[in-house]
Parts: structure tokens; sequence; C-alpha cells
């Protein structure tokens, strides 16, 4: 799973705005006190382009934006030195308010529609993500699809990307996954319920999610990751099975640690790591990063120190 091209590329359809509040002790249908707030740039893919900055590998950002609030997105790509290889459309990226209340360990998510993709308009991001595997090796896939946007879009930009050579990973659910699954991209990173509503099946305890995961492996994808929240995650690959349960943290925002476990996955895969380092990092970038709002990667010590506590229990062969 190392690509012969240094570049990573993420492809953000449906890009978002996350404004979280911290508000202790929110109750609906209360007046509720706010303390702080922040607005970042989000939407999947555009934070594995914010967790990965800054690594060996360069990292651009494609997909969609909105003119009318494209600052957020264009602050944080300077910021990080991300490549802004983004087509700008008509009116606003969504917006998802979360409302945070720390000491109830609770987060509400109210989430604001968002852009209609004109006519034509994937057509041409296709052309220019196509163009983009002249020179990064990495794509990743992630995020829910937009107005406008066919289902199987995913699907078709990987297939295309494996045609040119690239590695393509995704992350995102529903019929999007779906038809991209059967394109065979080279990693996904379902969680539970989603792999239960991709198999038709439910999945009522781990030895049935372990077995859907190498169900999922068997069809042609090289590594499959299935995320259990607090539980950890399941790993699927060539060289087994894994189980990797993080230590306990601190929880400030539980939003962007799917995206950051996808990092931390694809970091430790393009450096050649085994899947026993992969499952420990991915997990300790995962953990790490509910600790703090907005998509900021904890430390490179944090990250050393967290991998020393995640256990890894092997599930046998794939």
């Amino acid at each position: 799973m190392t690509p012969t091209k240094p570049g990573i590329v993420t492809v953000s359809l449906n890009s978002a705005i996350d404004h979280t509040l911290d508000c202790p002790g929110f109750t609906a249908g209360a007046v509720n006190r706010v303390v702080s707030e922040t607005r970042t740039a989000g939407g999947k893919a555009i934070n594995v382009a914010a967790f990965l900055s800054g690594g060996a590998s360069p990292v651009t950002a494609t997909g969609f934006l909105g003119r009318d609030n494209a600052q957020v997105f264009e602050a944080l790509f300077r910021e990080r030195g991300i490549q802004d290889r983004c087509m700008r459309l008509p009116g606003s990226s969504r917006v998802n308010i979360k409302v945070v209340d720390r000491a109830g360990g609770a987060v509400t998510d109210l989430n604001l529609p968002g852009l209609r993709v004109p006519d034509g308009a994937m057509e041409l991001l296709t052309e220019k993500v196509e163009g983009l595997a002249d020179d990064n090796g990495c794509f990743v896939l992630a995020g829910s699809l937009p107005a406008g946007v066919p289902e199987d879009a995913y699907a078709t930009l990987t297939a295309r990307l494996r045609a040119r050579g690239a590695l393509v990973a995704v992350d995102t659910s529903g019929a999007p996954l779906r038809h991209a699954v059967a394109a065979r991209p080279d990693f996904v990173k379902p969680n539970a319920h989603e792999l239960s509503e991709l198999l038709g099946r439910p999945l009522p305890d781990r030895a049935e999610v372990v077995r859907a995961a190498r169900e999922l492996h068997a069809t042609g994808i090289a590594l499959v990751v299935v995320s259990l929240g607090a539980d950890g995650a399941i790993f699927v690959a060539r060289e087994g099975v894994l189980l990797a349960v993080p230590p306990r943290v601190e929880v400030a925002s539980t939003v962007g640690a799917g995206d950051a476990m996808v990092s931390g996955v694809l970091a430790a895969r393009l450096a050649g790591s085994d899947l026993e380092t992969c499952a420990r990092r991915a997990t300790a970038f995962a953990a790490g990063k509910l600790a703090r709002v907005g998509p900021v990667a904890p430390p490179p010590e944090r990250v050393e120190e967290l991998m020393r506590g995640v256990a890894i229990h092997s599930l046998g062969s794939a």
C-alpha cells in the first residue's frame, strides 16, 4: 500500500464549516448560555487534509466550496500549507452547528443544508482530479455527497484513479459507499453501523462485525478498518485481523475523530509500517484528537505516548 508518487489529495464534495458552541448543561427547549465558540473549516476530506498537512507528503485539497464563505477554508489552507485546488460554486458551503456539553459528555448536531452542484460541475471536477494523479499517488474520497452529485460519484473517481495507478481511500456511508466498494478502493473505514447498512444485515456483536469486515476485505479491498467508537477499531488486511483499543482520554469533542483515524492509517501505511504499527498509530491519533476542538492533530510526542497505551488483540487471519 505504498504509492509511487508522494503527494496526497483529499477530495471534498460537500465541505462544511463546523460552528462549535461550548454550552455547559445544554437543555433543549430552554435558554442556554454559550461560554465559547469556534468556527473551523470541516467536512471529512478537509479534516484529513488538515491532519496530514505538515507531514512527509505534500497535501492538496480539491472538491467544491461555496464562494460566499470560502474564506474560512482559504485561511486553513494558508495556515497549514495545503495546496488549494478546490472549485468555487455560487452560494455557501453548508454549516454544521455542534452544541458541546462537556459536563454532560454530549454533543448535539444541527446540520444546515448546503450547496446544490450545478450541471456539468462534477464532470469538470472529475477531470481536475484525474489531472492531479500526474503528480500525486494517494487520494482520499471522504464525506457525504451534495445535491446534484450522483450516488456513484466516488465509484467513478475510484475506478479512474486506480486506472492511473493511484492508491484510493474512501470514507463515506449509505449508497455512495455501496457504489464505491464495488470499484475496489484500497482502503475503506466504515463504522459498525455503516458496515451493517452496507451488507444489509444486523451486526449484533463484535464477532459479527469482524466476520463482516473479513467479507469486505475478501472482495479485493486491501485494508478494511471498522471504527467502534470508544471500543477502538478492527483492522483487516493481508497480514491478519487486529482489534486496537485506545487508552482512556479526556474528550473535548468527538467531531473529526474518525477523520483523524483515517489520517493515522494513511500516515502509517504510506511510511511502510506493518499492520500493528498502523493500528496503534491510527488509534492513538484518533484518541489524541478527542482532547481538541477542530482539525488539530495531537503533537507527535502525545501520539507516541498514546501509542504505548493502545491495546492490540490478534483476532486471527484475514
